[in-house]
């Protein structure tokens, strides 16, 4: 049976350096990744509806599970929208998939990133959860870029378990994610 690298990285490295960095005395005190979300809101989506669907299927083939667009939920006059006009789309990953994204983001997609020197360490939420942005979905090798006709960008959110930033930062670093350093 296939398990993901970074699951099994989490159980055999990632625990114990967790429990001794905070002192936890049990495997299941340790913070653990939840599920990781994708978000991308296009705003020109108002004027062209095949926009949504692009990227819904850029999202599917990035994120390896389908993508679904997400509905206004109410009317902005100044921006030309209705309430349950598509806007975006979105993925929720979990378990094993979400390990498998957040391998290829890490060992793939980020380096690939122009002028890469690192994630600001800014987008943690105060409760464990960290998100950033990417400005372009060409960095994901899914993506043909012949076949991209508007370069749009998306918001990553790690969800994790823990209570306190710098567990989260410290589980998301064990992972091998590459924060700035300061």
């Amino acid at each position: 049976m296939y398990t993901p690298r970074l699951k099994t990285k989490y159980k055999e490295e990632v625990v114990p350096a967790l429990q001794k960095e905070f002192g936890y005395k049990s495997p299941m005190q340790v913070p653990v990744l939840k599920k990781i979300c994708l978000n991308q809101g296009l705003g020109d989506a108002v004027a062209d509806k095949k926009l949504v669907d692009a990227a819904v299927t850029e999202m599917t083939a990035i994120a390896g599970q389908k993508a679904v667009p997400t509905i206004s939920r109410k009317d902005i006059s100044n921006f030309k929208l209705r309430k349950g006009m598509p806007i975006g789309a979105r993925v929720t990953l979990r378990g094993d998939q979400m390990y498998e994204f957040l391998d290829r983001l890490i060992s793939v997609s980020l380096p690939r990133t122009r002028d890469f020197r690192g994630v600001k360490a800014a987008g943690f939420d105060g409760r464990g959860n960290f998100t950033m942005g990417v400005k372009e979905q060409i960095v994901f090798p899914e993506i043909d870029i012949e076949k991209v006709n508007k370069i749009n960008g998306m918001d990553i959110t790690f969800v994790t378990s823990a209570d306190s930033d710098e567990e989260a930062k410290a589980l998301l670093k064990e992972f091998g994610f590459p924060f700035t350093k300061k």
